[in-house]
């Protein structure tokens, strides 16, 4: 391989990787402070591309105003989960959170399935996104460059809110001690309705970036990408927010390397993230920055 092509290809797997992250922070986010999986998560990247086609379509909206929107319309939604879905199971076993995850997955694919249609629209990408940048000699999409940084842009946002705030102290209090916190008087309800409205608009910004990325959108666009986060999610240590983001870019990175280097193999591209997910928890189940949690 020539230096051009790993460069070019280490371009892509940087990008595809950013994306991963910002959905596997949402993850990351909720198991932190629930211990929950939260396997609607995928869907809200389905949710905002939606969001944001109708923002432009239907409003007549310029895609700066409804891209913004959209994520906005995203967070909302992931509030509207915790209330209606995971809120009312607060006390009862972990198992019954999980199984109502998986059934608000599906309520959301198969509400946009009904109310929608199953047949694919292409996502109206802004022009701007799409130029391609030659520099000595490589081939770099506008997109491919702007993905990274926002990427970076909306975590640093994350962690002063995290660290620099007293919601995100309450935060981090709730994930180290769920019941102590709440006899130390600090409303959780509101706290766990924040970190989804965090969680959910940073995959509502995965979501669009994903189908700017592929304009091509259907109901079921958030299971693979939601999957896929997870595993970063997994690599990098569950529950750890700088963990999920260097478990994205490892595999976005690992994923688009390994297809370049054999790419006898790229029919099997989607299998090497779920090969990582057995490796890891065979060898590693806490991830590469996680923490044994002690029941």
């Amino acid at each position: 391989m020539s230096s051009t092509l790993f460069i070019q290809q280490m371009i892509n797997g940087i990008s595809l990787g950013s994306l991963y992250a910002l959905v596997a922070i949402g993850y990351t986010m909720v198991y932190g402070i629930l211990r929950l999986i939260n396997f609607a998560h995928g869907d809200l990247l389905m949710v905002a591309a939606y969001a944001a086609i109708y923002g432009i379509a239907l409003f007549a909206l310029p895609w700066y105003f409804s891209f913004p929107l959209a994520i906005v319309f995203t967070g909302l939604t992931g509030i509207l989960l915790d209330r209606a879905a995971y809120r009312p199971l607060r006390e009862a076993p972990r198992i019954s959170l999980l199984i109502s995850a998986i059934g608000a997955s599906f309520l959301l694919e198969n509400l946009a399935l009904v109310m929608l249609g199953g047949v694919p629209r292409p996502f109206p990408r802004p022009d701007f996104f799409g130029k391609v940048i030659l520099v000595g000699g490589l081939h770099v999409q506008v997109l491919t460059i702007y993905t990274p940084l926002i990427t970076v842009v909306l975590l640093l946002c994350l962690l002063y809110i995290v660290y620099r705030t007293r919601a995100g102290k309450a935060m981090r209090a709730a994930s180290r001690d769920f019941e102590a916190t709440r006899l130390m008087g600090i409303n959780l309800d509101r706290i766990v309705a924040f970190t989804f409205l965090l969680g959910s608009c940073l995959a509502g910004a995965g979501g669009i970036m994903w189908a700017m990325k592929y304009p091509q959108v259907n109901p079921f666009i958030g299971i693979l990408p939601g999957i896929k986060a997870f595993v970063a999610a997994v690599l990098g240590g569950i529950g750890n927010i700088m963990g999920a983001v260097i478990g994205g870019f490892l595999l976005g990175l690992s994923e688009i390397m390994i297809v370049a280097l054999m790419p006898g193999l790229a029919q099997y591209r989607d299998a090497f993230a779920f090969v990582i997910l057995i490796l890891v928890l065979l060898f590693r189940p806490t991830g590469i920055m996680g923490e044994p949690i002690i029941e």
